[in-house]
């Protein structure tokens, strides 16, 4: 990806440099993936393979169009102009741009920064919005496009490709320090994708894959079909690396921000802020409406040449990955999705279910076992107990009012039977034991992996995820077998019951 453009021989087309042979034979590539696309998604085993034919069509897609991208920059030698730039707007001397080891670029402090502190502000006319996005060439297409007018962030994704082509946007010296090339699923090889097998984040990135390929082939489409869209500047050379790159970068960066009008939230890219990483803490972004300027306080003390980071909010792990393309190890927010649910076979189906809705639980969800010594958070341990409920203990709830009824199912020490809880924590252990055992590859052998040396930048990022979620279950079927035996101790006489490992 980001290859200066070149010239190819047997040049008939001024705009790409492909025969017209070859533009028909790649108009009928992406025909060929428009219909792929969108063929609905069955969620299971045979995605990968619809993947594999997507993927197929891509790489063709590529083949083609290789060297004739939008030019691409050295982001280094970008990085002072983007400075000068960036300061003619901005007040910007309590930081610059630094590369910090593998952490890559980042934000460091220029001078002590004290905890709270204002440090950096950054105006809305230096920002990338939807906003702007309707003011340049491409707002006349937005009303047009089905598509365009519902999903703010392709808006953005394409109005990143438009100011790319314009040789005199105002906001080239911002493009130019953009990266090139992404570490999310959409840059992910097949035998990359396959590191992630077992967990959620893999049909997620399949997902991610085929939705991105659709756009570009409906967007080929329509550059080449609509009036006003081939007014764009990017309508004759709209290549596959392009929009992903420009996926990417609204992908990874974009933030919410007040518009102008009626302070309906809007989606921007914030110049200079967003090249700060992630750290545990909280939310130390702001947007000021009285000064029209996003403001950043400094989320700890900061000595003269640190690193400055920011919060990025409570995702976990996989939701980091896919989104912005990277793991966090260390992520106090991570978690691990559990779908669950009532079977409408159970006989006390009825009564499980008016019980759930009381307590303000769905009677199908999906619950987080999460990081840390207790990975039971609260609303699951409600919907456990009332899964394995004798009808005896379930009447008893029907007379508790809501408050009361959420408060003693919601705690480790409940009232409620201790034979039913022992049956609510095997089931649990089981659960959580059988999750680990669909991942392909157990914890040692990911640790193993992880100390070597021949994974990928990607392929380690996809081991580092999975090793996560097989931790957290790992986490989870010990601490429910630490409740049994528990509870082993206060009903003398009964027996173990099943599960784990």
């Amino acid at each position: 990806m980001g290859r200066k453009n070149k010239t190819k021989n047997n040049v008939s087309d001024k705009h790409n440099g492909l025969s017209k042979s070859q533009k028909r034979e790649l108009t009928d590539i992406i025909c060929q993936l428009l219909e792929i696309c969108r063929k609905p998604s069955t969620g299971g085993p045979k995605d990968w393979d619809e993947y594999l034919e997507i993927h197929d069509c891509v790489e063709k897609i590529r083949k083609y169009q290789e060297g004739h991208t939008l030019p691409s920059y050295e982001r280094d030698e970008h990085v002072e102009s983007f400075m000068a730039w960036i300061g003619n707007n901005v007040t910007s001397d309590s930081v610059k741009i630094r590369r910090f080891g593998n952490g890559g670029d980042g934000l460091q402090a220029t001078r002590d920064l004290p905890c709270q502190s204002l440090f950096l502000t950054i105006p809305r006319k230096v920002m990338m919005t939807t906003e702007s996005a309707q003011l340049s060439s491409l707002g006349a297409l937005i009303p047009q496009d089905n598509i365009l007018k519902v999903m703010p962030n392709v808006v953005l994704a394409l109005h990143v490709l438009c100011e790319q082509a314009n040789p005199d946007s105002f906001w080239l010296p911002y493009i130019k320090i953009l990266p090139n090339t992404f570490s999310t699923p959409l840059y992910f090889s097949p035998e990359e994708l396959q590191l992630l097998k077992g967990s959620q984040a893999f049909y997620e990135a399949l997902s991610q894959y085929k939705n991105i390929a659709r756009q570009y082939a409906y967007f080929h489409k329509l550059f080449q079909s609509n009036p006003t869209a081939k007014m764009l500047p990017i309508h004759t050379n709209f290549c596959y690396d392009d929009y992903r790159r420009a996926v990417s970068v609204v992908m990874t960066r974009q933030n919410q921000i007040p518009s102008c009008e009626d302070h309906q939230m809007i989606n921007a890219l914030i110049p200079l802020w967003d090249m700060c990483n992630h750290s545990n803490g909280q939310f130390t972004t702001d947007f000021s409406l009285e000064k029209d300027c996003s403001e950043c306080y400094a989320l700890q003390d900061y000595k003269e040449g640190d690193q400055i980071y920011i919060f990025y909010g409570n995702r976990s792990n996989s939701e980091f990955l896919i989104h912005s393309g990277f793991v966090y190890p260390d992520n106090e927010h991570d978690r691990l999705p559990l779908k669950l649910g009532i079977a409408k076979s159970d006989q006390l189906f009825l009564l499980k279910s008016a019980i759930l809705n009381k307590c303000g639980i769905p009677v199908s969800h999906t619950f987080d076992l999460v990081t840390g010594p207790n990975p039971v958070k609260k609303e699951l341990l409600i919907f456990l107990r009332i899964l394995c409920m004798k009808e005896d203990d379930l009447k008893l709830c029907e007379d508790k009012n809501a408050i009361d009824l959420v408060e003693d199912l919601g705690s480790l020490h409940s009232s409620y039977s201790k034979e039913d809880d022992m049956k609510m924590w095997s089931y649990l252990e089981t659960r959580a034991a059988l999750l680990a055992r669909s991942y392909p590859t157990d914890i040692e052998c990911d640790q193993a992996r992880l100390a070597g040396s021949d994974l990928s930048e990607c392929g380690r990022l996809a081991v580092q995820l999975v090793l996560g979620e097989k931790t957290i279950l790992k986490n989870t079927t010990r601490f429910a077998a630490e409740q049994k035996l528990k509870l082993a101790e206060v009903i003398p006489g009964m027996e173990q019951q099943g599960g784990g490992e």
